[in-house]
């Protein structure tokens, strides 16, 4: 795919790394001033931001399953994590609970992002189309990375992880992670991390450094949901990297957060086509012409 154009913005001189690695001490900014290059928050702000975030996805779905935990073993001995993963009504209701960790992410998100409806949403951040990079271009580098992943999970072979546990939970289970993955997911994603972090990086240390930064900090969150599959970290590292790249060239979040929902969105359909993929892997199952085929979906198993 050809290299989109880079679009620069130009930052009032009233800033400097110092005062951009606090998110507290920043100069005043008209609202007319505010871009994706030159944001109303500081680094500072945007780290409390992500480790918020972070702290929300361990506590919310922990809290959320609490009432069932009270109810349900009351009198019993305290389970243990293979009788909680061998009981669908706990994955379901913990799986349900990141979906208010994502909602308060993204309350959290506007707060900061605007402080709290001063600033423009949708300018600070850059949810717009570049010159250049726009729907098709976005949908077409979305599917190449998916079919990379495909190829790279084939290659290392595809261990079976912590997340594909939840996923063979239930069905229910398999489904509400499937509908996490496109409604909220990607959206909170790139808000805090194409969003939030890169906007603040790229001012103190610069956008190159950023991009190394803000890949890092994304993949390396997910090394430890997908620690016994190697194939799966390098997938989602390749992501990270391409969707940070993005936003260094077009100075926008828009293009990442349609790229995550598409890659997202092409799994998520997966997960809910599962048991008719899986018959018709059967089905073919005897046939030696259909051998590429059958590897590429068995990696998906």
């Amino acid at each position: 795919m050809s290299t989109p154009p880079e679009t620069t913005y130009s930052a009032p001189p009233i800033y400097s790394s110092a005062t951009a690695a606090s998110g507290s001490d920043l100069p005043a900014i008209p609202p007319s001033s505010a871009t994706p290059e030159n944001p109303p928050w500081g680094v500072t702000a945007a780290i409390l931001t992500w480790l918020t975030s972070i702290a929300l996805l361990f506590l919310a779905p922990n809290v959320f399953v609490l009432p069932y935990l009270l109810s349900h073993y009351r009198g019993l001995p305290a389970p243990t994590e293979q009788v909680l993963l061998a009981d669908k009504t706990f994955v379901l209701l913990f799986v349900i609970g990141w979906l208010p960790a994502h909602l308060l992410t993204l309350l959290l998100i506007w707060a900061v992002a605007t402080k709290r409806g001063k600033f423009s949403f949708k300018k600070v951040l850059g949810f717009s189309w570049p010159p250049g990079f726009g729907v098709w271009k976005s949908v077409g580098l979305a599917i190449s990375l998916f079919l990379a992943a495909m190829f790279i999970t084939a290659w290392f072979g595809a261990q079976p992880t912590d997340l594909d546990r939840l996923l063979t939970s239930s069905r229910a289970a398999a489904l509400m992670l499937a509908l996490i993955a496109v409604a909220t997911a990607p959206l909170v994603e790139e808000l805090t991390y194409r969003g939030l972090l890169y906007s603040a990086l790229q001012r103190a240390i610069g956008p190159w450094f950023a991009v190394v930064v803000v890949s890092s900090m994304f993949a390396g969150l997910h090394v430890w949901q997908y620690r016994q599959n190697l194939g799966a970290i390098t997938s989602i590292t390749l992501l990270s990297v391409v969707l940070t790249v993005i936003r260094a060239r077009t100075g926008r979040l828009l293009p990442c957060f349609v790229v995550h929902l598409v890659f997202n969105g092409v799994q998520s359909l997966i997960i809910v086509l599962e048991p008719y993929l899986r018959a018709l892997f059967e089905h073919w199952r005897p046939h030696p012409t259909t051998g590429v085929l059958i590897y590429l979906l068995r990696s998906l198993y």
